[in-house]
């Protein structure tokens, strides 16, 4: 599965950024998706959550601010980034959990991570 993540840059503290997050490959569909986010010095953090049946979970420092929709038809994942903060800046990463059918057809699972898409929020 290759993910390809897209809508990261510089934005001022307060403005609004969108993130995509695109699957490719061979799967029969997603289970979960999710965004995770690494700033310098620090442990990669959840951010948000969706799974396949919608139901959805945020990190404590981005409940209420940002919200993350997926759109099964086009295997793509968004953040939507409102309110933005100093503290939000950092490397964010996408990661899914897909479900497909290994070499005797029986279904199996396969998790894979996205390169990561750099965000800035300046102050």
């Amino acid at each position: 599965v290759q993910l390809q993540a897209s809508g990261g840059g510089l934005v001022q503290a307060g403005g609004s950024l969108q993130l995509s997050c695109a699957a490719s490959g061979t799967f029969v569909s997603i289970k979960f998706m999710s965004w995770y986010r690494q700033a310098p010095g620090t442990q990669r953090e959840l951010v948000a959550g969706i799974t396949r049946e919608g139901t959805i979970n945020y990190g404590d420092s981005v409940e209420g601010r940002f919200t993350i929709s997926r759109d099964d038809f086009k295997n793509t994942m968004y953040l939507q980034m409102d309110s933005l903060k100093s503290d939000d800046t950092a490397i964010y990463y996408c990661y899914v959990e897909v479900y497909y059918s290994d070499v005797r057809g029986d279904p199996a699972e396969l998790t894979s991570w996205g390169k990561g898409t750099q965000v800035t929020v300046s102050s």
